[in-house]
């Protein structure tokens, strides 16, 4: 028997969260790949789009649902450098995405792993499957750098 190959899309994801720092959003990067290919990408954009819903998820799952021409994304995986928040979590069930990556845990907005853990509740009709800690400290040092400097 041969192992799948593994191959790892958060380098992708990260590239784009520091596109973000370039223009001054959170930086957070996502992207969505089937069959080894990117078909959907996305970066913060809740402050260039003037919308709250502009997370790097959702960016990116509107990218690949136009791509498909089609609202679910079930045979695709998606990764992200920050555990996904209630709303990107209920996109992701909704969507039917088969996987789930994430970098860094957010104790504070995240809802896989921590917060409401969405899905988990016995209404959220789909779950992916959820690998979390993908290049969690270079995704958690973006954030971290990205913040201290708006402090400073």
């Amino acid at each position: 028997m041969v192992a799948a190959k593994y191959t790892s899309f958060m380098g992708d994801a990260l590239a784009l969260a520091n596109a973000a720092i370039a223009v001054d959003e959170v930086p957070v990067g996502a992207v969505i790949v089937k069959d080894g290919k990117i078909i959907g990408q996305g970066h913060n954009r809740t402050r260039i789009n003037h919308d709250p819903t502009a997370h790097a998820e959702i960016v990116a799952i509107r990218q690949a649902t136009q791509y498909l021409g089609n609202d679910r994304l079930e045979d695709c995986d998606l990764w992200v450098t920050l555990e996904p928040c209630t709303m990107c979590v209920g996109a992701i069930a909704h969507a039917r995405i088969r996987r789930l990556y994430y970098g860094a845990d957010d104790p504070k907005g995240g809802a896989v792993d921590n917060g409401v853990r969405f899905f988990e509740t016995p209404t959220c009709h789909h779950k992916p499957d959820v690998y979390a800690g993908i290049e969690g400290e270079n995704s958690a040092k973006l954030l971290l750098d990205f913040f201290r400097s708006r402090r400073d």
